[in-house]
């Protein structure tokens, strides 16, 4: 396919990269790229990190610059929503009142904060953190004096407060379930991560339900208020509860979803020549336990790329890694395969005591997933081995005496 139209909705990572691959491959028909921000396609990891910190300003964030995306030939329409589609016509209804026509149609509409229906959750105090102008917002109100409440103990929550903490505020966190990263990490991760946390000063609050939010006597502040009846003031309330797929507009158009849209392992919904990629879109995956949406930098520009060559006729089936990284501190905290889905696990005692090495294995003994923070070169020998569906020595993981690539059985 070299000819026609392909649209994509949304502009984000996924988006970018299913709109410059299709001019890296070679189409020449019209790409039209939709996105509801005013910005051009751009990461979002430092939003929480070196945007947030005030290191880096908001644009250096940006991957494809309007610019470039016109130098493709790319016709990029910021702040310009996709309203409805008329999949009988292949027609993409905008907010703008026009109407745009395709031959493709790839869906990378991302997904929101998940705002829990709790009161006072609309008070000027309570921040979510997912666009450039969230990052700008929620910066004005760190600093020394400040006292940030963060709502849930994930991996967005963990970068704000490490931020946070970073630039002088004193920072409480409020975790509902029993450990820190429950739904994504074994035990053993979610203690470092703990620990790593409290000597850093955050005052971590384990088993916490937030049951409201109150406005607080001076503007922009906030009052939390806890299930167990304590009151926290709060010169900011960050929601970092979840992420929720933008998965409505497909979902009025009829096309399967499931908290997101679903697709096949070539990035296909259940509609006729219309794909999905990032963070809306669900996909089966034997090695994550079946039905996964992933929220990553490296999922979002993988799966991007994959649904743009699978537009033009490519077949090959897009798998997946499960790589998460994040910054929190000076530690750096990567994941590679799915650590939730296994039954044991096992930490390799580290030289530093900041370092760490979890693997996750399944009832056979076999790698499922792994955690690392500082040590990069275990993480190669991890992606190796689940590559390669390897079974593993837990007794022999454990010393440190012996090298790490011999804990292999066979």
């Amino acid at each position: 396919m070299n000819t026609g139209a392909i649209v994509i909705i949304g502009a984000g990572q996924a988006g970018g990269w299913a709109a410059t691959t299709l001019r890296d491959r070679g189409y020449s028909g019209r790409v039209v790229l939709l996105g509801d921000e005013p910005h051009a396609p751009y990461e979002r990891p430092p939003l929480s990190k070196a945007v947030l910190s005030g290191q880096a300003p908001a644009e250096s964030t940006e991957l494809f610059s309007a610019e470039r995306l016109a130098a493709l030939k790319i016709e990029f329409l910021p702040g310009i929503a996709a309203s409805r589609l008329r999949l009988d016509d292949k027609q993409v209804d905008t907010s703008d009142g026009a109407s745009i026509g395709y031959d493709k149609l790839i869906l990378c509409t991302g997904g929101r904060p998940i705002v829990p229906p709790l009161p006072g959750l609309s008070c000027p105090g309570v921040h979510v953190l997912r666009t450039r102008d969230d990052a700008l917002r929620l910066r004005a109100r760190l600093g020394r004096g400040k006292h940030i409440v963060v709502v849930g103990g994930g991996w967005i929550g963990l970068e704000v407060a490490a931020t946070a903490r970073q630039a002088g505020s004193k920072v409480t966190v409020l975790e509902q379930a029993a450990r820190l990263c429950a739904r994504s990490v074994q035990p053993g991760v979610s203690a470092h991560l703990a620990a790593l946390h409290a000597a850093h000063g955050v005052d971590l609050r384990l088993d916490a339900r937030l049951l409201a939010v109150h406005a607080g006597e001076a503007d922009g502040t906030s009052v939390a208020e806890l299930a167990d009846g304590t009151q926290i003031a709060a010169d900011a309330i960050v929601l970092g509860v979840g992420l929720q797929a933008n998965d409505a507009l497909a979902r009025e158009a009829g096309i399967d979803c499931d908290r997101g849209v679903l697709v096949d392992a070539f990035c296909r919904t259940s509609a006729a020549d219309v794909y999905a990629a990032g963070d809306v879109a669900v996909s089966v995956h034997q090695g994550a336990g079946g039905r996964v949406r992933l929220e990553s930098w490296q999922n979002a520009q993988d799966q991007g790329t994959a649904a743009a060559l699978s537009a033009l006729g490519e077949t090959a089936p897009y798998q997946p890694t499960g790589a998460v990284w994040s910054e929190q501190y000076d530690a750096m905290v990567q994941i590679v395969g799915f650590p939730a889905l296994a039954v044991s696990e096992v930490q390799r005692p580290q030289a530093e005591s900041r370092a760490l090495l979890s693997v996750s294995l399944d009832t056979e003994g076999r790698i499922v997933g792994g955690v690392t923070v500082d040590a990069v070169r275990d993480l190669r020998q991890l992606r190796k081995w689940i590559a390669q569906g390897a079974v593993l020595d837990p007794a022999l993981l454990q010393r440190p005496d012996v090298p790490l690539a011999n804990a292999q059985i066979g």
